[in-house]
């Protein structure tokens, strides 16, 4: 099984400044080692998480560690009310349709 890891965030913001919070928290580069990012909001726009894939653990810590991320954690402070975060080893799904199991979930890396 090939493995993946993935970081997820889950922050909670003051009402109205989902924008600035945006705009803040976006890097100003690509983290080395990060394949994929992605963010979802809540329909009010005060939940936000946010879930990115690495090639390794440690490329993921390194970047957690790194002075950029600490200091783009300071920037996007004054919107955060709470934040919950953790690392997970992942497997891939696809939905595709089957005549055993329509509208079913099909293994692809487990």
């Amino acid at each position: 099984m090939e493995e993946n890891f993935v970081w997820m965030t889950t922050r909670r913001i003051k009402p109205g400044t989902l924008a600035d919070f945006e705009r803040t928290w976006r890097p100003e580069r690509h983290p080395g080692g990060i394949l994929h990012a992605y963010a979802y909001w809540s329909d009010d726009e005060q939940e936000i998480i946010a879930v990115s894939s690495w090639v390794s653990r440690e490329a993921c810590d390194a970047w957690r560690t790194s002075w950029e991320k600490t200091r783009r954690r300071a920037a996007i402070a004054p919107y955060v009310l709470s934040e919950q975060e953790g690392f997970y080893r992942a497997a891939s799904w696809t939905c595709q349709s089957s005549r055993d199991q329509p509208g079913g979930f099909t293994a692809i890396d487990r």
